[in-house]
Order: structure tokens, then sequence, then C-alpha cells
């Protein structure tokens, strides 16, 4: 009787450790993936388009979705943002408004959120919503498929 009562008892405190594990690792993994967009927005808001992309898999592979449709290739991403956004004046201050962080699977996470640039008022404020996919790889989270509007 007492062997059963320290066993349930183990399994009791074995399933609090598995059900609270996960969540930790999922509120540390967000906290990863937010913290990339966060340097994102410091970067583009400083001018710095080769900092901004960091944040994105460098890879041919590398989907974006914007208004001139579907972009491949880190590369032509950022060669595209230099072409729309050729100055820091055009570029504005970048801030982001997530309203969604899940996890997809422990590799990958989705982010849905808005985007604003404040610029000038000759340039005028810009803004739209997103959503990105992030992969996690050894260097860390990036975004690997961007649909921005």
């Amino acid at each position: 009787m007492r062997t059963n009562f320290y066993f349930i008892l183990l399994l009791a405190f074995c399933t609090a450790c598995a059900t609270q594990f996960p969540n930790r690792q999922t509120n540390s993994e967000a906290a990863a993936v937010k913290q990339v967009l966060a340097e994102q927005a410091v970067c583009w808001s400083k001018g710095d388009l080769e900092c901004y992309m960091q944040g994105y898999w460098k890879s041919d592979s590398l989907l974006f979705i914007g208004s001139r449709g579907l972009t491949y290739g880190w590369q032509q991403t950022l060669d595209n943002y230099k072409s729309s956004y050729p100055d820091p004046a055009t570029m504005g201050k970048l801030d982001f408004e997530l309203k969604e962080v899940k996890e997809l699977s422990p590799e990958t996470m989705l982010v849905v959120g808005k985007w604003h640039l404040k610029r000038e008022a000759a340039k005028g404020d810009l803004q739209g919503h997103f959503s990105v996919i992030f992969q996690k790889f050894e260097e860390g989270w990036r975004i690997i498929a961007d649909h921005s509007s």
C-alpha cells in the first residue's frame, strides 16, 4: 500500500514537471523570437538594412511576400528593401505591435502583428500587417517566410 502511495506521488510529480517544462521552454523561445524582432526594429530605425536583414534566414529559399508578389532569397529581399527604402528618411522609425506568437513546433514559431513606420510629414507614415514564420537554427531564430502588407 505504501509503495502504491509513493508511486502515485512520483507519477503526479513527474506529470507536473512535464507539463511545466514545455511552457517555460515556449516562453523562453517566444522571448528569443521577440528579441529578434526588437533588434530588427532598432536596425531599421537606424537606417541599417544589412543589420535588419540579420533576422532573416540567409538562404536562397527565404520567402518574402509583399506588394510585389513573391520574392525568393535573402539577397533579393535585401535588394528589394534597398530599392523601396533608399534612405533613412524613407525608412522612418519602425515599431511592431505583436498580436500573436505561437509555437508551431519546437523548431518553428508563427508571429502575427502590425508594423508601423513613423516618417517625416512629407513622406507620410506607413503601416500594415505581417505574419512571419521563424525557424530555430544553430545561430538562433531566423525568419524563413514573411508576408507583409
